[in-house]
């Protein structure tokens, strides 16, 4: 019934759209999560951590050789393939009956992801003619900047009404019909021509953004210690190494095209990119916990209060993509990550214990708003000059990079967070401690010292045996302001780091050439629709 769609650009749009709309909804929807599956699953916080940071570990490492493989294969392909595999891993997460089990199938999830990722952006860049692309990327975007913020909210309501395996199972109806309108409605590759896949480039890759993306993740909870510095070495190393490799293979096929980083805009909206997944990271980490750890809100509530985060996105993301086939995207960027910052700085002025979550939405909106000024106009600009038979490796690239900015922001704001709050404990503990009995001082502060900023830590508020009753609820609810307060207090630092790598995006989009018509191309790099093969294409094919 959707063969009459077969090859409809737009259709095309819904199709990779709902794809990608998974694979971004599980980035966040199993951080509200995590109290339930430590508890059903009795889950060590170590295991509870990489069942969120296994997906996103593949995700980043086999983004690149996913999008050259879509080159190599044919997107269409490696999109379903992708599809397919997330949507049997997510299956297969639903009924883990253990931590261990959860974490090799989220890693399974993060293959499906980058198989199918890098094709959405490539795909649509190739069906979209350059003065409609920014119109399209604007859906991209919106489904970008919304899918993110939706995922605490459909988790908290999931969780609430059914259980956590559901979750997962929910990506179950929605992968069946991304497959059947990726049979009836993308179209199949039009070029015959044989590929080499450059097995040592994507094993050096691979292996560079592991130790990068491994080491930046770990790295606190092991204290930075030797062997986490060695792993950063080690991808240093790696990664000269495939740049080496890399430079010798340009007159073949190499899985990084040198010469895409010759446009300028490719290269400076690549580094914006980072910052806006560094900002979505550094955003909802302090703020979830914030939300159900101090404020006391439930999951789903904790999910509502984000609303306006994505409200604002959705409003913003298909104007701003529309503008941006006017007038280019350097200033619509530049204006979203300004709002985004200062929504940023907002919500930290407005957060304290206790304060009415009515507060937070006007924040929480311009948030949402400069955030989504930003995915389209990116998704626009970083493809505006690849030529169609490099969309794969550009698109690849690009999300590699982004992910990257995740892992960077979950090791950076999380260090802050962490090595903030202990040190806020402490002195929150110290203030408290004179209201109670002298004998119990030490003890109550002592706890506060060896929390090591742990969420929980208000539930550690050293209340030795044999304490009178009305002292032990003295010094409950003193637990309970303590670690509001202290959190609080470590929260701020946290969310300005995100704010301030969020305008250095904005001083980067300053180096970005403004986009004046579709004829714009600095480079001469063609950007229509592969409609045929060329003529040496058909050569080598009949060959």
């Amino acid at each position: 019934m959707f063969k009459k769609w077969h090859g409809n650009p737009w259709a095309i749009l819904v199709t990779l759209s709902l794809g990608f709309f998974m694979t971004l909804l599980d980035l966040t929807i199993v951080n509200i999560a995590i109290p339930d599956l430590g508890q059903d699953l009795n889950a060590s916080l170590d295991q509870i951590l990489w069942v969120v940071n296994a997906y996103t570990l593949v995700l980043a490492v086999l983004l690149i050789t996913g999008g050259r493989l879509g080159d190599l294969r044919g997107k269409r392909n490696l999109f379903a393939a992708g599809v397919a595999v997330f949507t049997l891993a997510s299956l297969a997460c639903g009924l883990a009956q253990d931590p261990a089990q959860l974490i090799a199938f989220r890693a399974v999830q993060g293959v499906g992801a980058a198989l199918l990722m890098p094709q959405t952006l490539s795909i649509i860049a190739e069906v979209f003619p350059a003065d409609r692309r920014g119109v399209a990327m604007g859906v991209w975007g919106a489904v970008a900047g919304v899918s993110g913020a939706l995922g605490p909210i459909l988790g908290g309501a999931l969780i609430t009404h059914l259980s956590w395996r559901w979750i997962f199972f929910v990506n179950l109806p929605l992968g069946a019909i991304v497959l059947l309108l990726t049979a009836t409605i993308i179209p199949g590759t039009r070029r015959p021509v044989r590929h080499r896949f450059g097995t040592v480039g994507v094993l050096l890759a691979s292996s560079a953004l592991f130790c990068l993306a491994f080491g930046l993740t770990e790295g606190q909870r092991y204290h930075w210690n030797r062997w986490i510095w060695g792993l950063l070495v080690l991808a240093a190393v790696l990664f000269a190494g495939f740049l080496l490799h890399e430079r010798g293979r340009q007159n073949e096929e190499p899985l990084v095209p040198f010469s895409l980083f010759r446009d300028r805009n490719f290269t400076f909206i690549n580094f914006v990119g980072v910052t806006v997944s560094f900002g979505v990271v550094g955003m909802f980490l302090p703020l979830t916990i914030y939300l159900q750890s101090v404020l006391g809100f439930s999951a789903l509530k904790s999910g509502l209060v984000l609303l306006p985060v994505a409200l604002g996105s959705f409003v913003m993301a298909g104007p701003a993509g529309a503008l941006a086939d006017r007038i280019g995207g350097k200033y619509i960027l530049m204006g979203g990550l300004l709002a985004w910052a200062g929504g940023l700085t907002w919500t930290v002025a407005e957060a304290d214990v206790g304060t009415p979550w009515t507060h937070l939405t006007a924040p929480l909106f311009l948030t949402g708003l400069g955030a989504g000024c930003t995915f389209a106009p990116m998704a626009t600009e970083v493809m505006r000059n690849v030529p169609p038979r490099l969309s794969g490796a550009a698109s690849g690239v690009t999300n590699a990079l982004r992910q990257v900015g995740s892992v960077l922001a979950g090791a950076v704001v999380g260090a802050v967070l962490q090595g903030r709050l202990s040190s806020a404990l402490t002195d929150r503990a110290r203030e408290s401690a004179g209201s109670l009995p002298a004998a119990y001082r030490d003890a109550f502060v002592g706890a506060f010292s060896r929390a090591e900023a742990d969420v929980d830590a208000r539930q550690q508020s050293g209340v030795p045996d044999g304490v009178p009753h009305d002292v032990a609820e003295r010094m409950h609810a003193l637990g309970d302001q303590v670690f509001g307060h202290g959190f609080v207090d470590a929260m701020g630092p946290a969310v300005y780091v995100s704010a301030a790598v969020l305008l250095a995006g904005a001083l980067a989009c300053l180096a970005v050439r403004r986009h004046r018509g579709p004829s714009a191309n600095p480079h001469a790099l063609p950007v229509t629709e592969p409609s045929e093969p060329s003529e040496a294409e058909l050569k080598e094919a009949a060959r």
